[in-house]
């Protein structure tokens, strides 16, 4: 999404809408369709939960700023999730307001559990809109419900909104329009909510359901139906385990041309440098350190955004809490809740917002556990390590007559992920001395077909997420480790490559001495530093390191054939071992102790995960040896 382009001093006069609701009742879908690209994504001040605001311009011209805030199911707050939603609301945020107008959204095929939140804020005496969402859904289904009723049992406006259809939410526009000019108010306390126990709050929400809808004609929800199946007890985690197969058989099978596209490009790019460029400084550092080093991470683009296709689907059409459902018992097993099976997939992505989303987790042990396992999943910063050791020792072959043996390598890679970390929770709930299983209470939304615009915006923002880091940190540190790569050069008379001589080169070789019992070269080591700051930078760096360390034709090679023929495949079976348990890049370090408050969680990550990697490396180098009998 872009930023926003006005200056700071004049959007903050502008009115602030502030949207809020339950989770899944499309709240983000509906700040989507009011800004379109005219948003931008921060934090809030002193925590890592996401602030979302955006600018959009009602019919009668008249700019508004919305603020998209976090789910909640009530201000009585539970997470740090809703603790921001209500000080926001409450404006108990230092520099913040209360908002000029909330919009509550609904699920209207859900009323029941949404409008507890909606009595709540009416306490609290802001100007409020109820958006009826879904109502598309409701209709279909049967559900009967008189928003002319409702508002006047509510005592406020009520719209109808579709969010996911364009103009579904002209309504809500409108309505905004009506209110204006507002009056004044004052924002009542906290305490007014509590002062409502909540056993009266329930009893009205069943007396405003009772006089506003019928759902006698409800032909049933297809979801449930969907259910017996998706949730049987056989049935879905085997569902569950071929959608996950799946998921890696197509990172490696669909993304061939694009990466082959890409790289194409890539070599052209630096052909066409190599040969009508001088030789010289400038000539190496774009085709060895630019190009051999960010371009050989760009090529992988089309495998992450292959991931994030599956899981965006897997998201919006409401399958992610069913997973987390029916993971509930294994993953009580290891002193977890299902409830921590969302973070953990989040973490597939980047283990910062798998982290961030631990969140939502209650019990407090539980959420540092999930937070210290987290990174145990294979993020996608791994996945160029991943395929490009795959692709230059697994055989691009079927197994079956149906199954890529290099996406059955990948799957066992994230699986072996996967097991450590329910092996690590294990361990870490009887340190703790808590072997108490708490339930799980989970909203099951209903199902629903994915949609285009959400899905192409996710896929967007992954591509530019990825796109940027290359451009920023990767490059930074390529430039950074050409010039490290490249000084002082090769003495008179050398007999290795100028690299070998360098400042990278004597660190490379300093590194050595720790990382030969498990098989790694000193050009590894190299690239094991700069992977430090973020992983995937490990593959630009061998890049760089191998493009300065080969000579003449060698360097219009792509990376893959250089290293299968300078490693043996102990070695390439040991870094993956690694980089199953790749100590964590600094950023997450620093997000965990931002969520924990400490540094004694970040250090003691590090460290068990620089154990569990060297000790994962090594064993797996000396039984590879020792099978293949060297």
């Amino acid at each position: 999404m872009g930023a926003l382009d006005h200056s700071a001093p004049v959007v903050a006069q502008l009115p602030m809408v502030a949207l809020l609701g339950n989770p899944n009742c499309g709240k983000t879908a509906l700040f989507n369709r009011l800004t379109g690209a005219r948003q931008k994504v921060a934090n809030y001040a002193g925590v890592t939960i996401e602030r979302k605001e955006g600018l959009f311009t009602s019919p009668d011209g008249r700019p508004f700023r919305v603020l998209d805030l976090p789910g909640a199911y009530s201000l009585s707050a539970h997470t740090p999730d809703e603790a921001i939603t209500r000080d926001v609301v409450a404006g108990l945020r230092e520099g913040e307001q209360s908002p000029d107008v909330v919009v509550c959204v609904v699920d209207a095929t859900n009323l029941r559990l949404n409008l507890r939140l909606v009595l709540e804020i009416q306490r609290l005496g802001l100007p409020m809109v109820l958006a009826l969402n879904m109502v598309d859904v409701a209709k279909k289904r049967g559900i009967e419900i008189d928003a002319d009723k409702l508002a006047v049992e509510l005592g406020m406006t009520v719209v109808e909104t579709v969010a996911v259809q364009n103009g579904g939410e002209k309504s809500l526009l409108r309505a905004l329009d009506a209110m204006w000019p507002l009056h004044q108010v004052k924002v009542q306390p906290l305490a007014a909510i509590d002062a409502v126990p909540v056993e009266q709050t329930q009893r009205e929400v069943r007396r405003i359901l009772a006089a506003v809808s019928n759902d006698f004609h409800d032909t049933g929800n297809l979801s449930e139906k969907i259910d017996d199946v998706v949730l049987h007890p056989v049935l879905g985690p085997v569902i569950l385990a071929l959608l996950m197969f799946l998921v890696f058989q197509a990172v490696f099978s669909w993304a061939n041309t694009p990466m082959d596209l890409i790289k194409d490009g890539v070599g052209g790019l630096g052909q066409l440098l190599a040969t009508h460029m001088q030789e010289g400084l400038l000539r190496s550092l774009l085709v060895e350190g630019i190009l051999g080093g960010a371009g050989s991470v760009l090529v992988f683009l089309p495998q992450i955004l292959i991931l994030f296709f599956f899981i965006l689907i897997l998201e919006d059409c409401g399958y992610l809490p069913r997973a987390a459902f029916l993971l509930d018992r294994l993953m009580g097993g290891v002193g977890l809740s299902g409830r921590a099976f969302i973070p953990l997939l989040s973490s597939f992505a980047c283990a910062i917002p798998g982290i961030m989303a631990a969140r939502t987790i209650q019990n407090p042990r539980d959420r540092l556990v999930t937070i210290m396992i987290a990174p145990l999943m294979t993020c996608s910063a791994r996945l160029p390590v991943y395929a490009l050791i795959i692709a230059a020792f697994i055989p691009e072959r079927e197994v079956a007559g149906f199954m890529s043996l290099q996406g059955l390598v990948l799957f066992a890679l994230y699986f072996a992920g996967i097991a450590s970390a329910m092996a690590v929770a294990w361990v870490m709930k009887r340190g703790m001395g808590s072997q108490h299983q708490h339930p799980l209470m989970l909203e099951l939304p209903s199902y629903h077909w994915p949609h285009l615009r959400n899905l192409g915006m996710g896929l967007w923002e992954r591509a530019k997420i990825f796109v940027s880091r290359v451009g920023t940190i990767i490059l930074t540190l390529m430039i950074l480790l050409w010039f490290l790569s490249s000084f002082p050069g090769a003495p008179e008379g050398a007999t290795h490559p100028p690299i070998y001589y360098s400042l990278a080169g004597l660190l490379g070789r300093g590194l050595e001495f720790i990382f030969a019992p498990i098989g790694f070269n000193w050009q590894i080591c190299i690239a094991l530093v700069p992977g430090l700051a973020a992983r995937e930078v490990a593959v630009g760096a061998l890049g760089t390191v191998y493009a300065l360390s080969q000579t003449g034709d060698e360097l219009a090679q792509s990376l893959a054939p250089i290293i299968a023929g300078s490693w043996t495949l102990p070695t390439a079976l040991s870094l993956l071992a690694w980089y199953v348990f790749a100590p964590q890049c600094m950023s997450t370090l620093s997000v965990v102790k931002r969520e924990t408050s400490s540094w004694r969680y970040p250090l003691l990550m590090a460290g068990y995960m620089f154990a569990l990697a060297y000790t994962a490396s090594f064993l797996t180098y000396r039984i590879a040896l020792a099978l293949s009998g060297a």
